[in-house]
């Protein structure tokens, strides 16, 4: 009778344990959107192309949410250097989730200094689309950090109506 009473309160204990909020409120997983990688090489080529239009060579490339890249594309006389500028700058764009040009705050802190790999300046777009944060755009090989950052916004521009409409 003892053992009886005890696994009948245990199940009523489980059973309480399973119905209370805190076990049926909280997804044991969470769902992750990514670009495609021909959306990703979409974003890329209408940044080099904007550029193009501006009768500029440059590099770009497009990161996931957590920096990795996706697609880079380098213009045919687009600098090699730019290769890694524009990696650097799509790598914090994602990391903070803000355009390179309002960057000023961070590069002026000492995360500038212990960044490896950051590149706080202007040239790089947050991809965001439907309130979720894809990645980021980063674009290399301009006279100017806001020129690159223009083609960057051209090319999530390219995509962006479809990403809102997901």
């Amino acid at each position: 009778m003892r053992a009886l009473i005890r696994h009948t309160l245990s199940a009523l204990g489980l059973c309480a344990a399973l119905a209370s909020p805190s076990f049926a409120a909280e997804p044991l997983t969470v769902s992750v959107h990514r670009l495609t990688l021909d959306t990703a090489e979409r974003i890329a080529q209408g940044a080099i192309k904007a550029c193009r239009a501006k009768g500029l060579q440059v590099s770009a490339t497009v990161v996931d949410r957590n920096g990795i890249v996706q697609a880079t594309l380098r213009d045919t006389l687009a600098p090699p250097v730019s290769l890694d500028i524009s990696r650097q700058k799509a790598y914090t764009a994602a990391m903070f989730g803000i355009k390179g040009t309002a960057m000023g705050p961070q590069a002026a802190s000492p995360l500038a200094l212990l960044g490896d790999g950051l590149a706080f300046t202007a040239g790089s777009v947050p991809i965001e689309a439907g309130g979720r944060q894809y990645g980021a755009v980063g674009v290399s090989g301009a006279p100017d950090g806001k020129i690159d950052e223009e083609c960057a916004q051209a090319g999530l521009d390219a995509v962006l109506p479809d990403l809102e409409m997901q």
